[in-house]
């Protein structure tokens, strides 16, 4: 899900469009997602679980990531659908986002929008508010 990747845009549009709903986005900036914080919390606990133990299915990660014994409470259940590779994403495809850019880091911020008439309806809304 970087914010560069044509697909995580497009498949996020398809999701706001099944909802209904528009989806706003704020990426980290490249090379700080040490500075995610669920990184810290939870990660190092179920590494220490694991620890030792041959990590040879997708159970057994399973299993491990649920049962800390810190007390951290985590949940985990294994996706088995296949997703497709090296998907192409064309420019067609990529202008039927409707797709607004924050002022600040545009190439980080952006909210995607389930049609191209609540993207226009919602910019109508803000220019309203701003000649306020």
């Amino acid at each position: 899900n970087g914010s560069t990747k044509r697909g995580w845009k497009y498949h996020l549009y398809e999701l706001s469009e099944e909802l209904g709903r528009r989806v706003s986005v704020c990426h980290y900036p490249p090379g700080t997602s040490k500075w995610n914080r669920i990184e810290h919390r939870m990660f190092s606990y179920i590494s220490l679980n694991w620890q030792g133990i041959p990590l040879e299915t997708y159970e057994t990660v399973v299993t491990l990531i649920m049962g800390t014994k810190t007390g951290l409470k985590a949940k985990a259940r294994l996706d088995r659908k296949e997703y497709p590779l090296k998907e192409k994403i064309t420019d067609e495809q990529m202008a039927e986002i409707p797709i607004v850019y924050d002022e600040v880091n545009p190439e980080w911020n952006y909210t995607i929008y389930p049609s191209k008439e609540a993207m226009e309806k919602a910019l109508a809304s803000r220019k309203r508010k701003d000649q306020k």
